[in-house]
């Protein structure tokens, strides 16, 4: 290891004129470990282990400096004086007085805090970095010399300089946040007044048609809707068969890997749900999984004054932290998740939401399922259930709506190999591809469809984990129709944004991810916008008038038998999802499901006025109608075996 020393390019100034601290008494060529145990800040049982954990795994543990603050084996400022004097470098104590802010700007507000550096102080051209992790700066040298020229290191509290960072440029912070992903990739690439305009020219186009030719026209659009409906009910029957037999479960996580469990963060958006985050860390705390390999990043926006008291009053852990986004241009769940990441420390990503209730063993069961996967498989994809099915009818209806989705469409969609719209709780990602891809887009309703399509577009593979997370149905008419609204409005967007090179995408997805991608966002719009064409040809047995009977017989009776066999369908994958111990007893209410959809058709004109009005705004599904936590373990599987807060912003 080289051995370092305070740079001599900052001349003869004293360490008290540029505000650190000069240790004095480097250890050239000892090991940290022998350091500390030097200076009586470490036991050597405790180095043992240390080094024991850092050569069984290897090169995945991490530099000694991590592993003994990961194991709880010395304590952070024992480790960072350790550092200091083994690369002979000064501590600096950092804090926003002082800082030479502009100095940060060239490499990065979002970098510095993702990596844990600060360019401090510049002295004599050389700029001092302040850094806990050492082997993050020197893999990072040559980017910060690009930056800078000369730099040198010092060694710094990790919160302090989180927090110097957060309290200096929290605007530069959540700017980067909301410029994600690359322009090309996002809403954002649009106008709000071109969306309004591509609008209002298409309802002219067809208010003018309808004027001229009103039959053609309606006629035009049944096809259309019988086109959609065609290409669902195909998807739906294709993903039935994939799904017939079962995966096998892999809940053993490899020896190597249990050795030492990769880190987890877990990214939590909250916005207004006071009501509901006392349940919901009481949730998160039975989670099964070592608290020194899991961190959690609870995410409130800084004009909700309600959750962060809520927060602190549960007593979170000591490897939680609430992060505080400062206001921006748009307020939506992926800006915040994008300006969450850069806290979060873990390889593997997972989010949650606030109503969530995973089961105790589900981080378990996702690194079991990383570790056997090829590597080209970037994100799991949980299944989402409900809580509260008995609560009334539309929670009944909702329920057997989400057993279709993550049960049969969502499995049958991955086997077939087909490009998956993530949902927006309980996926979770490694890390580099994440980053990769850009992240969310900040702007995008919808960011967990979209970024599920950027990431078969790149070439990975996302597959489903057999683990469920519970959360709490919308069992509410006008609630309902809203969220609905706003996942239509972020399909379309989605859409659009992925199809403004289609022959670029057909090249990145393939055919047959193409023709699944149109008919997953397209298809759906579409069936929704369409269907109250579909259902006037109730009108026909009646023996009302109806532009249908312009058509040909052969034509007409192909479509209402179209129409037939789609509530088959439909009826049949319901039926298939309820069946299990705990959704059986909805069985009878499958046959109410024709009622429920219209609702759908009505959030389908809202989510059009949302695109033309306002694409970006975000409606806030309410929660907390429903607070009981459940539970259930699953039979026949048995559990795999267990092995103060800071706030930001």
């Amino acid at each position: 290891m080289p051995d370092y020393r305070p740079d001599p390019t900052l001349g003869n100034l004293r360490p008290s004129e540029i505000g650190i601290v000069d240790l004095a008494s480097p250890f050239p060529g000892q090991r940290l470990g022998e350091i500390l145990v030097g200076r009586g800040a470490l036991r050597p049982d405790r180095l043992d282990r240390a080094l024991w954990l850092q050569q069984s795994v290897g090169q995945a543990a991490g530099p000694l400096g991590r592993i003994l603050l990961d194991e709880h084996l010395a304590t952070r400022d024992a480790v960072d004086a350790g550092l200091a004097l083994q690369r002979g470098v000064w501590q600096a104590p950092v804090s926003a007085d002082g800082l030479e802010i502009e100095i940060i700007h060239p490499f990065g507000a979002d970098r510095c805090l993702r990596h844990r550096l600060l360019p401090w102080r510049s002295r004599n051209g050389t700029v001092i970095v302040a850094t806990a992790r050492p082997a993050s700066f020197e893999a990072l040298r040559p980017d910060l010399e690009k930056a800078y020229g000369r730099v040198t290191m010092a060694i710094a509290d990790e919160a302090a300089i989180i927090d110097t960072l957060v309290a200096s440029c929290g605007e530069a912070l959540v700017a980067r946040a909301e410029a994600r992903p690359e322009r090309a990739h996002s809403v954002r690439g649009f106008s709000r007044l071109g969306l309004f305009s591509a609008l209002l020219g298409v309802g002219l186009c067809l208010a003018l048609t309808a004027s001229v030719a009103p039959v053609i026209l309606l006629n035009c659009l049944l096809g259309l809707a019988a086109l959609a409906l065609l290409s669902m009910s195909l998807l739906k029957l294709a993903a039935l068969f994939a799904c017939r037999r079962p995966p096998k479960v892999q809940i053993a996580i490899p020896p190597d890997i249990a050795l030492r469990l990769p880190r987890i963060s877990l990214l939590v958006p909250l916005l207004d749900e006071a009501a509901i985050s006392g349940a919901l860390v009481k949730r998160l705390r039975a989670l099964e999984y070592p608290s020194d390999r899991l961190d959690v990043t609870l995410i409130v926006e800084a004009s909700d004054t309600g959750t962060p008291g809520s927060l602190t009053r549960a007593t979170l852990p000591p490897n939680w932290r609430i992060v505080t986004v400062p206001r921006g241009t748009v307020r939506t769940k992926p800006r915040a998740l994008n300006y969450g990441l850069d806290f979060a420390e873990g390889d593997i990503i997972g989010v949650y939401d606030a109503e969530n209730a995973p089961e105790p063993d589900q981080l378990r069961r996702i690194v079991a399922q990383f570790a056997v996967a090829a590597p080209d498989t970037v994100c799991l994809q949980g299944r989402l259930d409900f809580y509260n099915p008995r609560q009334n009818w539309l929670a009944r209806c909702f329920t057997i709506d989400y057993a279709a989705w993550f049960r049969i469409v969502l499995p049958g969609i991955a086997r077939l190999g087909l490009a998956v719209p993530l949902g927006g709780t309980t996926p979770f990602f490694r890390r580099a591809a994440l980053e990769e891809l850009g992240r969310w887009d900040a702007h995008n309703v919808t960011e967990d469809a979209d970024l599920g399509i950027r990431l078969a577009r790149a070439g990975y593979r996302t597959e489903m984990a057999d683990t469920t997370t519970f959360e709490e149905a919308n069992c509410r008419a006008m609630p309902w129709i809203r969220q609905r609204a706003r996942w239509l409005k972020g399909y379309a967007l989605t859409w659009a944004v992925h199809m403004r090179h289609p022959l670029r995408l057909w090249r990145d997805l393939g055919p047959r991810k193409f023709l699944g991608f149109q008919i997953l966002f397209l298809g759906t719009t579409l069936l929704f916008l369409l269907a109250p064409l579909m259902w006037s040809l109730l009108a026909l047995p009646l023996g009302l008038a109806h532009p249908a009977t312009a058509l040909p017989t052969g034509v007409l009776t192909g479509i209402v038998a179209l129409f037939i066999g789609a509530e088959f369908i439909n009826l049949v994958v319901n039926l298939r999802a309820v069946q299990t111990a705990k959704d059986r007893w909805l069985t009878g209410w499958t046959l109410t499901m024709p009622l429920y959809f219209p609702l759908a058709a009505i959030a389908s004109y809202r989510a059009l006025f949302g695109i033309a009005l306002a694409p970006t705004q975000w409606e806030k599904t309410p929660h907390g109608l429903s607070l009981e936590a459940v539970r259930p373990p699953r039979p026949g599987i048995p559990r795999s075996d267990a092995g103060g807060s800071r706030k930001h912003g």
